[in-house]
């Protein structure tokens, strides 16, 4: 019974990790993208879109990534090549995500597809406890090597001091020769592809069905991940367990007759956000860990 609860929490934490660590490298190059709610809803749609009309999940999680990619293409053109201001910009790019993906969706309800298969590991899978984390399917596995790779990237590669020195001082990035608005894109589509991808993890693994904004606000619970795990890769992997073990508890809540409220519980990973954010402000944001130039424009002058 444990062992099928842990599982539960961890599924449903892999669109968290997954989202949350493209978002993290997105405001790492200093800008901010409220859009990963619409970016998540237009990489499910394409996932549960190519993977029925293909019958290949895999395909499926390739479609998802680029959509998401193609809606953060998107994003970029207005804040990097038009300097729109970033959260305008981000909120529009959800309620435009939110529409877009509805309309397309619109013929695939009702459908149901094959999603991706468990990989259990011999031997280890059957562990007591520890073995729910060797029964996961691919994506999921994938999610804890991009954060492994990412916390390398960010932390031990040239390239990665390159895109933190962009969110820190663009003006001084810009100075020693480094191109603002490329290093930026790239982390924009990086981005992109990473919410694509969790979107994608909820049709093929979660629920093999589309429904309309199926996303249920966890590209908002993805933003505060990131301002949770102070903008460091590995804790965004222990806060998006958190968070999923918090929405299991209140379906678990919900189905045991517990007489706490089921929205009470449904609003604790945003308690945890409002008191980080108040934290945040009363001790500086650079105290923990936030880029100094996180949303703002960078222009050019000659």
């Amino acid at each position: 019974m444990f062992d099928e609860l842990l599982l539960t929490v961890l599924l449903t934490s892999i669109p968290l990790i997954l989202a949350a660590t493209g978002e993290l490298v997105v405001e790492r190059s200093g800008v901010l993208n409220l859009g990963v709610e619409g970016m998540m809803l237009m990489g499910a749609v394409a996932a549960f879109g190519a993977a029925s009309l293909s019958g290949s999940p895999y395909i499926g999680i390739i479609s998802g990534g680029m959509a998401g990619m193609f809606v953060a293409a998107i994003f970029a053109l207005f804040v990097l090549g038009l300097a729109t201001n970033q959260v305008a910009t981000g909120l529009a790019l959800t309620i435009f995500g939110t529409g877009l993906s509805g309309l397309i969706g619109a013929p695939l309800v009702g459908q149901a597809i094959e999603g991706l298969p468990a990989l259990h590991l011999p031997i280890l899978s059957g562990l007591p406890i520890i073995g729910a984390f060797f029964q996961l399917d691919i994506l999921a596995y994938g999610a804890i090597v991009i954060v492994g790779l990412t916390s390398v990237f960010l932390m031990r590669s040239r390239a990665g001091l390159v895109l933190r020195s962009v969110g820190i001082n663009h003006d001084s990035a810009h100075a020693l020769g480094y191109n603002v608005l490329r290093v930026r894109l790239y982390a924009i589509l990086f981005g992109g592809f990473m919410a694509g991808l969790a979107g994608a993890y909820l049709p093929l693994v979660l629920t093999p069905h589309w429904a309309e904004g199926m996303t249920a606000g966890r590209g908002w619970i993805a933003l505060a991940l990131v301002v949770f795990a102070s903008w460091q890769p590995w804790r965004v992997t222990i806060g998006a367990v958190l968070f999923g073990g918090v929405t299991i508890m209140q379906l678990a809540g919900q189905a045991k007759g517990w007489p706490i409220p089921a929205q009470f519980l449904s609003m604790l990973p945003y308690l945890a956000t409002i008191i980080v954010l108040v934290t945040i402000a009363s001790r500086g944001h650079i105290a923990l860990g936030a880029p100094a130039h996180l949303g703002k424009s960078f222009f050019i002058t000659r």
